[in-house]
Parts: structure tokens; sequence; C-alpha cells
């Protein structure tokens, strides 16, 4: 089921599709009356107006849900087994969409698409030049010592394999990554962790975590199987939760200092 609080006035089928249920899939769902608006069951595309609780049961798991939209920038909270290249691929058929970064397909939460290129070129700069705060959730397995800390090595991409390594000294065609990492809660075989992605390189809070021994569970590429298995993890347990924007001026310089968040846990 698909719950929602609409923000606007706006037609049930679009703010469904706004929030991830495919187009036929609300449509569906409409022929069958399992929409409800604010209690009532509906059967047609009606009206719904800020304030009002939409509850849905739909076929298609949705995709994403919209955090914030503006002329400029549309934030989401992408799904897990969600790939970002198709999540964008849906989202342009909304309108003019600028793809700008990636998530692992398995790695749910936070992620932004410009709505016009001089926003895409505001983006993108503050990508490359690391002026946004990037954080995540991840459960991994045991618990760091001590409880915060910084970890600073190398990693080196193995584009043949899909894969990355982590060194402790610079090796050919290394480049130096950088994690924060904060203990939030500490439970019988895991920990949950708040991590700082620094550096932002391919597969590097995975990799990582893992090198110095806590990989995230459901990981079934740098984590151990028997372990997944026994905690029923199928999925990576990471999540992009929050992105803190920064600009020094241009066509996004009201978005200073927004703070773009999911409310769920991990």
């Amino acid at each position: 089921m698909v719950e929602i609080v609409s923000t606007k006035t706006v037609g049930v089928v679009k703010l469904l599709a706004e929030n991830g249920v495919p187009y036929a899939a609300a449509q569906k769902a409409l022929r069958r009356r399992d929409v409800r608006v604010n209690g009532v069951r509906v059967g047609k595309d009606v009206a719904v107006r800020a304030g009002d609780k939409i509850a849905a049961y739909v076929d298609a798991a949705p995709t994403h849900t919209v955090l914030y939209e503006d002329a400029n920038l549309l934030a989401v909270d992408k799904r897990k087994g969600v790939e970002s290249e198709a999540l964008f691929e849906e989202l342009s058929r909304r309108g003019e969409t600028y793809f700008i970064h990636r998530l692992d397909t398995n790695t749910d939460g936070v992620m932004l698409f410009a709505k016009n290129k001089a926003a895409e070129k505001e983006l993108l700069h503050g990508f490359k030049t690391r002026a946004f705060e990037k954080y995540y959730l991840a459960e991994v397995y045991g618990s760091f010592e001590p409880d915060c800390g910084v970890l600073r090595d190398y990693l080196v991409k193995d584009a043949a394999a899909s894969s990355v390594k982590i060194y402790k000294t610079p090796v050919p065609n290394s480049v130096p990554v950088v994690t924060e990492y904060k203990t939030l809660e500490k439970r019988e075989r895991t920990s949950l962790l708040e991590v700082r992605l620094v550096t932002g390189k391919t597969h590097q809070i995975r990799a990582h975590l893992a090198f110095y021994g806590h990989f995230v569970i459901g990981d079934g590429k740098y984590g151990a199987e028997s372990v997944n298995r026994a905690l029923k993890a199928k999925k990576q347990r990471l999540t992009a939760r929050r992105v803190v924007l920064h600009f020094a001026g241009g066509a996004l310089a009201y978005l200073d200092g927004k703070t773009i968040e999911i409310k769920r846990g991990n």
C-alpha cells in the first residue's frame, strides 16, 4: 500500500505518479476502487488538496517518493532494487530532467535531478567540488572502535570485475578516499552507523567499511554470504539519508544550506 499526504492541489493519478506509482498501476487501482482519499473510496481521477490523505493498493511497487521539488531541482527517495538510470528515464517522462549522480541499485535514499541546464551546471559543480555534505545510514557487521572516526586510505577501481579494492598506502592507479563514520547504535551482531561520504568514489562506502572488517549487511559483493543468510538480509542495508546543499552563488544560491533528508529508519 502507498500512503501519501498531499501538499498541493493535484489529480490523484499525477500525485501517485510523482510518488513512484506507474501510471498504468494507478489507473488499475482506481478501476478497482482501491484508492481512498481521506478514507473514502474513489473510482476516478479526482482532484486532491493540500492535507488530503491518499491510500492506494497498487500492484507495482513504487520506485521513488518526491522529497522536494521546485522549478530547478527535483529530489526523490529512490527505492532499493531500482536502477538510477531507469529512475531517470521514468522521471524524464514528467518533463525536462537532467541526470546528476547515481546510487547503487540496492542502495536507497536521496537522489537529486536538475530540471533545466542552469541547475544541471550548478549541481554537477557541487558534486565535483565536494561542496555538498552527503550522509548515509549503514548497518554493518560488528562495531568500530572507537565509535567515531575518519578512514583515510586508497582505492583502485577494477572496471572489468565491477568492483574496487582498498589499500592502506598508495599503489599504481589508486586514488585517495576519505570516509567519516559515527556509531548511532550497537546491536547484537551489528551496529548502525551514520557515514559521511567525503570523496565519493565507486562503491566507496561498501568497500571501505568492509576493508576494516565491518561490511554492510546484505552486501553480496564485499560482505559475507553466511552472515547475510543468518540475518536474512537480501539487499544491502545502506541508505543515502541526507544531503546538505551549499552554493556560493549562481542559479541555485537560494538553496544554499538547504537539507534534503528522508525520515524513515534503517
